[in-house]
């Protein structure tokens, strides 16, 4: 009886597995793809961002039909990976060296400061970077992310309250944070995540994104319904994805450089 009333123990899931493969593309360059065999994948998938390229295996597919995969997109691979070469122009942050930052859509001057605490103050001349002689990097990059954060959080502070009224309730909370692919995310408790890297870029770019997430607190889905949301509050949405499509890897890889390497 007592042994019939116990809960199975449910099995532990399966961990992913990764290797190496190479994989020579049509320019003659030989490089190494990261394979990786991950139980929750559903289809083959191939992706790149700054660490290198990487193949997604659902745990039926066989390996033959993953390099078949990688051969048919042999072209599509090697256009992605030249774009992020075309990044190695990204902005730096170097003490006395680094004159511009990048800050909605323009090259704002930079001025740096002897202080005695790292922090970083937009002034109607440029930015302002005061910090100690000795501070880390880590140091500069921290007050650099923490203006970030602070001059997006006013952005969204100004459009937010136009937005609100039509919405089922108000987002429970909004974090900046890195995000490798997506531009926002809203979880099922009403949590918005917004990429930082969106401060760099134009601003109504990063109003649609704000916008795009709010209309997810109506529909979760993207629906012709969703849409039709997005579309009364932000007529010019169509156009901000474009300029996602155009710039928005520059301005991953450009936040990136700044606040990680």
């Amino acid at each position: 009886m007592l042994r019939s009333l116990r809960r199975p123990i449910a099995p532990k899931p399966r961990p992913l597995e990764r290797d190496e493969i190479p994989l020579l593309l049509e320019s003659g360059t030989t490089i190494a793809i990261q394979r990786v065999r991950d139980p929750r994948a559903r289809r083959i998938k191939l992706s790149v961002d700054e660490s290198g390229a990487r193949l997604t295996l659902p745990l039926r597919a066989s390996l033959v039909s993953g390099e078949r995969f990688l051969q048919q997109h042999r072209t599509w691979l090697q256009e992605q990976l030249h774009s992020y070469a075309r990044d190695a122009d990204a902005p730096t942050l170097a003490r006395n060296v680094s004159r511009f930052l990048p800050l909605r859509d323009e090259q704002t001057a930079l001025h740096w400061h002897e202080g005695r605490y790292a922090r970083v103050v937009l002034e109607a001349d440029g930015v302002h970077f005061h910090a100690p002689a000795r501070a880390s990097q880590a140091t500069l990059r921290r007050a650099l992310r923490e203006f970030y954060e602070a001059q997006a959080r006013a952005d969204i502070g100004r459009w937010l309250p136009a937005y609100l009224p039509g919405l089922p309730s108000a987002p429970a909370r909004i974090r900046l944070k890195r995000m490798s692919s997506q531009w926002g995310s809203l979880t099922p408790d009403g949590s918005l995540a917004l990429d930082l890297s969106l401060v760099l870029g134009r601003p109504s770019a990063f109003e649609y994104v704000l916008v795009h997430e709010l209309c997810h607190l109506i529909h979760a889905d993207h629906s012709p319904a969703f849409w039709a949301q997005v579309q009364a509050r932000f007529p010019a949405w169509r156009d901000e994805r474009a300029y996602f499509h155009a710039e928005g890897r520059r301005l991953k890889g450009s936040l990136r450089a700044l606040l990680v390497e």
